[in-house]
């Protein structure tokens, strides 16, 4: 890992001038867009239909946050970007690097369908299929994207609790950074480009390390992390309306990690640890005709973990993959009408040190009819999807935007998701192939003024979502029921079941506005009511209040300073609601100043006040931090 840091910090050293992004060539949804540079990044969404589009042509909550803004935070540690998204928390079991969740209205972290560079990066050998966060660094992320409700309709499966893209930094020229800090932190990144006439190609690397400290709240020994990650990306014109693409990711990374050792098996300090790596790519098409946008996509992913103990034995490994071949398309109509329409097939397989491993398909299909003229736009649409395991799944969804002069809008959603048992639920040793998939219905309201980061913004939503058949896991002890004594298929210790109904509602407000022409205070808060409808309970790891708050300024000499405050409220860390997490305060404060056209110096001190805090019972979290660094480019 060393030499990685060394490798990309001397990049640093070969970067004299801020870099620029590159332009894209995608065209929207049912308006006038002919290429997405035409209009700002932070105003393009994908995840509302899978294809560019306006996001105020959307009747969806949509958040979207730009490479400006990332770097503005400053860090590799993504939590900290992700806290200025309503209703979005993020549950860690240690320091960075650890198996991080992230629920978004308080649906189950693995609800939340995540795409890397429109890639799906889901773990097939986890329990629930679901991604984890802990691997994932901001140090090469350009833009974040999240859809908040259920969209199975567009998505297909696992687009329960919302949408999220994360889309990789793609620059012309050459840029780099590099970081240091509390905990013996280094945070180092590179990113290079070339383009030309029709064509770009570029590559981006990061490494990071840290000495970390116990993830056990109750420990002592310091649990470190190392990742790296290489990525890339090309295009080319083949003529004005054809466009080839192909893009790749690999991360790897080194964690060290506490558990529950005998005799007690209670959390403790342990030498374990374990290896990730992840690969995700795709390869595909684009073509924008007059009337008819096409897109064809093959992509896959891939990760693999190995848990070690303290001599080096491996306790555990699980490989899980997933190849998917996808066509989405959009023909424009007269009058602002348009029909988007796709299809996609899927193939996934799983293997743990446990299991001999299996696999399954499935195959989706959908279409909706969108009508943008004027400040009006009306989406509508369905979905079919047929999965080797438990059958078919249909899908429906709509959204409405409406324009209603200065810069208001109102808008209303309406949308289904559906979430596919997993492997591991439906055949490992503790495994149902009775399973069916979890569903859920959501809705919103809301009202908007302006846009996110500039002028005067408003926003505020009103949410439901109702969700049945979810799965969750059911003790054999002591029981006499029928999957746990059945002679052919004996389930000992327990089995999966669809038991559980929950719903989630709440509000969430954002706003935003410049108090001088320097200085410019934002925030965002969200009331979350989460309930397992079956025993009463809360759900767990779902705070009643989200609150953060940032102010950025900058000086007529360039310098720029930042804080950031983030609150939480109490939640329950069980379903039992027996173990209370309690409501804590972080307080952050940052500075940049650029020392010439081409070099800035920038630092931020986290935890200024050393607050104490779970985000899950028992594993510490971060405290006081302080970290400076330098970034440049050409």
């Amino acid at each position: 890992m060393y030499k990685y840091l060394f490798l990309i910090g001397s990049a640093l050293a070969c970067s004299p001038a801020l870099a620029q992004e590159s332009d894209g060539n995608d065209q929207g949804d049912g308006e006038v867009i002919t290429f997405a540079h035409e209009i700002p990044d932070r105003l393009i969404t994908v995840t509302a239909t899978g294809l560019t589009q306006r996001a105020a042509n959307t009747g969806q909550p949509i958040t979207i946050i730009d490479q400006d803004e990332i770097d503005s935070i400053q860090g590799a540690d993504i939590a900290r970007v992700l806290n200025r998204i309503p209703s979005v928390s993020i549950n860690r079991t240690g320091s960075i690097g650890a198996v991080s969740g992230v629920s978004v209205r308080g649906a189950n972290a693995e609800q939340l369908l995540v795409l890397i560079d429109g890639v799906r990066v889901a773990d097939p050998s986890s329990p629930a299929n679901g991604y984890d966060f802990g691997n994932l660094l901001s140090a090469n992320i350009s833009k974040i994207d999240l859809l908040r409700g259920s969209n199975s309709t567009i998505w297909g499966a696992d687009a329960v609790g919302g949408v999220l893209n994360i889309s990789t930094r793609g620059v012309t020229g050459l840029a780099s950074s590099l970081e240091y800090g509390a905990r013996d932190t280094i945070t180092t990144s590179v990113t290079g480009g070339l383009d030309g006439d029709g064509f770009y190609a570029g590559l981006n690397a990061s490494a990071f390390r840290t000495d970390g400290f116990s993830s056990a709240a109750s420990g002592t020994e310091k649990d470190g992390f190392e990742q790296f990650t290489l990525g890339g990306s090309a295009f080319v014109d083949v003529t004005p309306e054809l466009e080839l693409f192909l893009n790749g990711r690999y991360a790897q990374g080194d964690l060290e990690i506490d558990g529950f050792p005998a005799p007690l098996f209670a959390l403790a300090d342990t030498l374990d640890t374990q290896e990730t790596e992840q690969f995700s790519g795709a390869a595909g098409f684009s073509y924008f005709g007059q009337d008819l946008t096409l897109r064809g996509t093959f992509s896959a992913s891939d990760t693999q973990r190995v848990n070690l103990n303290e001599t080096g034995g491996e306790t555990f490994t699980s490989d899980g993959s997933q190849e998917r071949i996808e066509l989405r398309g959009e023909y424009r109509l007269i009058g602002g009408l348009s029909v988007a329409f796709g299809g996609e097939h899927q193939w996934s397989r799983y293997e743990t040190l446990f299991d001999n491993g299996e696999e399954t398909e499935i195959t989706g299909v959908y279409g909706q009819v969108g009508w943008v003229l004027d400040n009006l736009a009306v989406h509508a649409g369905v979905r079919h999807d047929d999965d080797q395991r438990f059958g078919g799944a249909t899908s429906f969804g709509g959204d409405i935007s409406y324009g209603l002069g200065g810069e208001w809008r109102v808008r209303a959603s309406v949308g289904e998701g559906f979430k596919a048992p997993s492997l591991f639920q439906l055949l490992s040793d503790f495994g149902n192939s009775a399973l069916q998939p979890e569903q859920s219905t959501s809705y919103d309201i809301g009202v908007e003024h302006g846009s996110r980061g500039r002028g005067v913004h408003f926003s505020a939503t009103l949410y439901r979502r109702d969700s049945e058949n979810l799965i969750a896991f059911v003790s054999c002890f002591g029981s006499t029921e029928p999957f746990c004594t059945d002679p052919a298929n004996p389930r000992p210790f327990g089995t999966f079941d669809n038991t559980q109904s929950a719903r989630a509602q709440g509000i969430e407000l954002e706003a935003g506005f410049d108090l001088t022409d320097s200085l410019r205070l934002s925030g965002v808060y969200a009331l979350l009511d989460a309930e397992d409808r079956t025993t009463g309970n809360d759900l767990a790891r779902r705070p009643g209040d989200l609150v953060t708050i940032f102010a950025d300024y900058e000086a007529p000499f360039g310098l720029k300073l930042g804080a950031d405050l983030r609150i939480v409220g109490s939640a329950f860390d069980d379903a039992a609601n027996a173990v209370t997490l309690e409501a804590y305060e972080v307080f952050d404060i940052r500075a940049a100043m650029p020392l010439t056209d081409e070099v800035e110096l920038f630092g931020r001190v986290e935890n200024i006040f050393d607050v104490d805090y779970q985000t899950a019972f028992g594993f510490a979290s971060a405290g006081r931090g302080v970290f400076v660094g330098v970034r440049a480019g050409m």
